[in-house]
């Protein structure tokens, strides 16, 4: 199946296996979080932040970046977008987890804020400000460590296919950057859309619209 994938580039059959690996990851990001958005809005944040993202970053790499025609070419498209909706799936539920637990937990300071006067983003800013810290600290880490600590499998897979190391860390620089991209853009989009769901338009502070998830049921 995968053989017959590759062998026949038709944007149908790509945009169709890029739909049910964003369903999956979208599933995946929301289903083990402690407290998560309630009803099918969470998965709906989550799915829509790396839509956002990792398509329009794997799109980007294609047409300016790799440059092959066409831009829709399985062996390309599948591979990249699958680096990039995994770990912006990492990033967007580390990033929506820290937000709405740290809202539960500081609820008291966040309403005592909004009682003196400030609007819902001034009360939760720090709260988003280490939301996106926290999303982000695998992939910077990651990319601290790439080559000294850790050889990351494309870049050992092209050496050991015969490329030159030095090709093979270009490439390996090339993806991490757009990782790294694609999981800030995400991870952003999502913690702010957890935040606008936390609120409502008079901005108090909906704790309703958090569902606590059984741990044992989600492992």
């Amino acid at each position: 199946m995968s053989c017959l994938l590759f062998a026949h580039a038709h944007p149908a059959y790509v945009g169709a296996i890029s739909l049910v690996m964003l369903a999956a990851a979208g599933r995946e990001a929301g289903v083990r979080q402690h407290r998560r958005v309630r009803g099918p809005s969470g998965w709906l944040i989550g799915t829509g932040a790396m839509f956002l993202s990792s398509f329009s970053v794997t799109l980007l790499a294609l047409l300016v970046i790799v440059g092959n025609r066409p831009w829709y070419e399985p062996q390309y498209a599948i591979p990249l977008l699958g680096m990039l909706l995994g770990n912006t799936m990492s990033g967007v539920a580390l990033g929506m987890d820290r937000m709405t637990e740290t809202v539960w937990q500081q609820r008291s300071v966040i309403e005592q804020r909004l009682l003196l006067g400030q609007t819902a983003p001034e009360a939760v800013r720090e709260i988003r400000r280490q939301s996106i810290r926290a999303a982000m600290m695998p992939i910077l880490n990651s990319m601290a460590t790439t080559g000294l600590v850790s050889l990351p499998g494309m870049m050992t897979g092209q050496i050991l296919g015969g490329s030159g190391p030095m090709e093979a860390v270009n490439y390996q620089i090339l993806i991490m950057f757009l990782i790294c991209a694609g999981t800030g853009f995400g991870a952003s989009a999502a913690i702010v859309g957890v935040e606008r769901h936390l609120f409502d338009k008079r901005h108090r502070l909906r704790l309703d619209a958090l569902h606590v998830t059984d741990d044992s049921a989600a492992s």
